[in-house]
């Protein structure tokens, strides 16, 4: 019966859905993580060819200003911060399901990039960082001699 009560007020999957988010924020607690968002926030997609390097990501609701990015040897910094939606005056949340705070991932590239022509762009949600290998870490082709 109380499945069947569940399942019609629509709090059944929501429950495992509650519970999954509480899983991870206690593993967040215990790790010593003391940023808001999961561990894997933002999601990123990287591209390499033996030139550069493109990394995107979605993280939408945010201020290009409050998006930081910083590069130490070969690992990437990707740091912002997502304000509270304000309510109006008399308004208050029915369900709150998306995160705001501090966020920040490091995503390892595969070689070493020239700082001074990284290219980050914001548009319509979707960061997308370009990030072109030094010319002293591209492979070289080396000529086989015979004797």
């Amino acid at each position: 019966m109380w499945l069947s009560d569940l399942r019609r007020e629509g709090s059944f999957f929501d429950t495992w859905r509650d519970m999954d988010y509480l899983h991870r924020e206690m593993n967040r607690l215990f790790s010593g993580e003391r940023l808001p968002f999961a561990q894997g926030y933002p999601a990123v997609n990287v591209w390499a060819d033996e030139n550069e390097a493109v990394v995107t990501s979605e993280i939408p609701g945010i201020d290009p200003k409050d998006i930081e990015i910083s590069i130490e040897g070969e690992m990437l910094l990707v740091r912002g911060s997502r304000k509270l939606d304000a309510l109006k005056e008399g308004e208050k949340y029915h369900r709150q399901e998306r995160d705001h705070g501090n966020f920040g991932r490091r995503i390892r590239l595969p070689f070493r990039v020239d700082h001074k022509s990284v290219e980050a762009r914001y548009e319509r949600g979707v960061l997308s960082i370009t990030l072109h290998r030094l010319e002293a870490d591209k492979p070289k082709k080396i000529q086989v001699k015979t004797e």
